[in-house]
């Protein structure tokens, strides 16, 4: 599997796996050889603690490792009036008669909270392309999808604003 990430995507992952590795994992060793210093391991909490804080670390530094060698660069552009990444979408949804705003980012900017949606999600694979006025259907899944409309495109761009996702 491959994942679609953007440069900025990559550039940021790098600059996280940097921090982790270099400042961060010497701290958390430090703590965990601290912690051990407390006694009993069976009874000593801060010693656990320190250890899941470490194997969190690792664990991360893994999956950047992992999203950065499996990666395809893709572009962030696209024409001046269809949807593209990191664009904001405003999307009329005909079942629930409602508005919502969206940003359309790539899998590791996902932040469905925050109106941040990822190009891989169903509502996601949808958007991009399409025009203002445009109707289409959201398929999520064999036996439930919804029709809405493109109400609004207001064009972005990768400045860096939105953070990569954690997990």
């Amino acid at each position: 599997m491959h994942n679609e990430l953007t440069q900025k995507d990559i550039r940021l992952m790098r600059e996280e796996l940097d921090y982790r590795r270099i400042q961060l994992r010497p701290k958390l060793l430090e703590a965990v050889k601290e912690a051990r210093g407390f006694g009993d391991l069976s009874e000593n909490f801060e010693y656990k603690a320190a250890k899941q804080e470490k194997n969190r670390n690792e664990s991360r530094i893994r999956f950047l490792e992992n999203m950065i060698r499996t990666a395809v660069v893709i572009s962030d552009r696209a024409d001046a009036d269809t949807v593209g990444l990191y664009d904001r979408v405003t999307v009329y949804l005909e079942d629930e008669g409602d508005e919502e705003t969206y940003q359309v980012v790539t899998t590791m900017r996902q932040d469905a909270l925050h109106g941040l949606i990822s190009k891989e999600s169903p509502l996601g694979k949808a958007l991009l392309g399409r025009r203002v006025g445009e109707r289409f259907h959201i398929q999520v899944n064999d036996r439930y999808g919804y029709d809405a409309v493109v109400r609004a495109i207001q064009k972005g761009q990768d400045d860096g604003s939105v953070p990569l996702s954690s997990f």
